[in-house]
Formats: structure tokens, sequence, C-alpha cells
């Protein structure tokens, strides 16, 4: 596809977002195309990598037991809204809210597969060659590929700035579930089987 044929591309709906299963979002956005239009270019990346998290009863999530803060209000917005927060001072980390109002659940997106403009990606990353999987391979490394800064937090996906376009469906049979990553803290919710992958896609983060 090039550059108009993303651009004109819809976003998913608003009625995408909103429904109440965050789970079964993480495993839909497997195969959707992030796109991002921004004063340096366009990008586009397919979603291979996600995680679930539920703000009312998953101790991982920030918003664990609804838990209100200047950071996590985003999240209390309707479904389809970018929740974009610092990690460790220094990665900016994409994440999707979804659910209805006051319900805050959101998708981490974790990985992405390069679709377009993969130069813009490459200088963005100061990364060579256009194979290397650590381009957009993890949370912190496809937001600053895809140009995803804190200054999103709260961005509509139904603008056109950043959205997600359909794209090619995924069978349950080529998704790989296991534990989510860097969550150790959050006791038994640690071992919930939320995080998503493409069996065998190469842009995957190696995190264990």
């Amino acid at each position: 596809m090039n550059q108009p044929s993303f651009y004109e591309s819809s976003p998913l709906p608003p009625s995408f977002y909103t429904r109440s299963d965050v789970v079964q979002i993480a495993k839909d956005l497997l195969g959707k195309v992030l796109i991002t239009n921004l004063k340096d270019g366009l990008c586009a990346g397919r979603i291979v990598e996600t995680e679930a998290y539920c703000g009312a009863t998953d101790r991982a999530c920030h918003a664990h037991l609804n838990r209100r803060t200047k950071r996590t209000e985003i999240m209390f917005a309707a479904g389809g809204v970018a929740y974009v927060y610092l990690c460790y001072g220094i990665h900016a980390l994409f994440n999707v809210v979804t659910n209805e109002e006051n319900k805050a659940d959101a998708v981490l997106i974790r990985a992405v597969e390069p679709l377009f403009n993969v130069e813009l990606m490459m200088q963005r990353r100061s990364i060579r060659k256009p194979d290397d999987y650590r381009l957009t391979a993890g949370p912190g490394a496809l937001t600053q590929a895809m140009g995803i800064q804190t200054m999103h937090y709260g961005v509509s996906l139904q603008g056109r700035q950043i959205w997600i376009a359909d794209g090619e469906p995924v069978d349950n049979q080529n998704i790989i579930s296991s534990p989510r990553v860097g969550v150790g803290y959050a006791g038994q919710d640690a071992l919930l089987p939320w995080r998503f992958r493409i069996a065998g896609n190469k842009w995957c983060s190696r995190a264990k």
C-alpha cells in the first residue's frame, strides 16, 4: 500500500474500543495497522504484539481498583483514545484505552511490523538495517519509530494524527498467549496469560 492508501484508511470505529472484554480486544488488535501522521511524515506498522490490562481487578494495571491519578485519568475516558506514559523516565509507551467511560481498561501495544516509511523509522531509531527487529520490537522501540510521545496522551484514535485501521485478521491458532512482561510486582496477576503475539513473527519483542 502507498501513502495515500494508508492515509485514506478509515480508523476502527469507537464500538471496537468500547467493548467490555479487554482481553478479546488485545487479541483483536493483532493484525490491525497502527498509523501515525506527524510533522516529519506518515508511518504505518502492523500490530504483532499486545498486552491487556483491566483497571478494576488487575494489580498490574496503573488504575487497579479504579485508582484515579493525574496519569491514569485518561484511562477512565470512553475507549478509543491514547494513554501514553513515560517508563523509567525514558520510554514513551503507547496504550489504547478500552471499555466504557469510567471503566479503566487499556491495551499496551508492544510491537509492530514496519509497513510504510521504514526509512523514517530507521532515522528516528538510529538503526541502519531495515530488517533489524530492534527497529519496532518492544513498546519503547515502536513508539520511537512511529514518533509517538507523551504529548500524544489523550489523542483520539478517530483523528488523522494517530489511528488504527483494519488489517489482516489473525486466526486464534496463530496467537501465542503468555504472561505479561515486567509485572512481577502484581502477585498472582503477573501470571495472567494476557500477552499476545503473532506466532512466528520476527518483529515481536524478545522478552521472556
